[in-house]
């Protein structure tokens, strides 16, 4: 997809995470507040979370061989669930530091400039998280959407901090920091559980989308003989790999050859819609269905 490549965002998405962790650092060392540091340690889980999104993305693009026939496309739900396990054990940070503050609340320092660098940080995150998601999306990479979307929250998590934190300093209302970091670990925590259901949705071999499926029976239904049928299509994805099994019902009379011919050709259209397929070759009434079932 144009000039980008795939490990480029990733390396890109690491890059920012260290940038931004830096900039979150310093403006909770500036002021003190605990908004600004339950942000901070988010900056953190981003940081991991592309690194290892960036290892298992690679690897997922290992050719198959032996021991993984199917190849290694379901790495990439490992980098989702990893992230998603990391932002549950940074929101356990942040509600105990929030906890803490709340019994002992402190006066916040250098707000504007604390709050200039929070902001930088989400303009990264923002322009990083579209890149991701956009491409996340295009190549249907469960850790590229999976960094992505964990980055837009940030970026939302940045600005109820900002006003979160803003409010306590106008109104002198002291409480309100820790109660933004309360709010911001809840909705992280949300986020994660979003992370490790998706993951698991993909170790579990959930089929493809119905969209999806409609094209591959049109595609199929296309190509079918009068005196054939398929049958019994069953999808599943295995990170950015998609794959189908579907039975052709052929006429007892038929050739292997011939058989075989429309089997292959059938596997051939599928591939031109980005799925791997296998067809199996039945003679018709084997299942007592119509030949001409989909």
């Amino acid at each position: 997809m144009g000039k980008w490549h795939a490990h480029h965002i990733l390396w890109l998405s690491l890059a920012a995470a260290l940038a931004t962790m830096g900039l979150k650092a310093l403006a909770w060392q500036l002021t003190g507040s605990v908004g600004y540091l339950s942000d901070a340690l988010e900056s953190v889980v981003n940081l991991l979370g592309a690194g290892f999104a960036l290892t298992m993305f690679q690897y997922a693009r290992r050719p198959p061989d032996d021991g993984h026939p199917f190849g290694h496309g379901k790495a990439e739900y490992f980098a989702a669930a990893f992230e998603g396990g990391m932002i549950f054990l940074a929101a356990l940070a942040i509600l105990v530091a929030a906890g803490e503050r709340l019994l002992n609340p402190e006066a916040l320092q250098a707000l504007n400039l604390g709050t200039g660098l929070s902001v930088g940080a989400a303009l990264i995150n923002l322009a990083v998280a579209r890149l991701l998601l956009r491409y996340g999306r295009a190549l249907r990479s469960p850790a590229l959407e999976g960094d992505g979307r964990h980055l837009m929250t940030d970026v939302w998590t940045t600005v109820g901090v900002v006003l979160g934190v803003g409010l306590a300093k106008w109104t002198g209302l002291l409480w309100l920091d820790p109660v933004v970091a309360i709010a911001v670990a809840l909705h992280i925590l949300h986020e994660g559980w979003q992370l490790l259901a998706k993951s698991a949705n993909g170790l579990m071999d959930r089929a493809l989308s119905p969209g999806t499926l409609t094209k591959l029976e049109q595609a199929l239904q296309t190509m079918t003989p009068e005196s054939c049928g398929f049958h019994r299509l069953r999808t599943r994805a295995s990170g950015a790999q998609q794959f189908a099994e579907v039975d052709l019902q052929v006429p007892g009379d038929w050739t292997v050859r011939r058989a075989h011919d429309l089997a292959d050709a059938a596997e051939h259209r599928l591939a031109e819609l980005g799925v791997v397929a296998t067809v199996h070759i039945e003679p018709v009434g084997s299942h007592g269905t119509d030949a001409r079932q989909h």
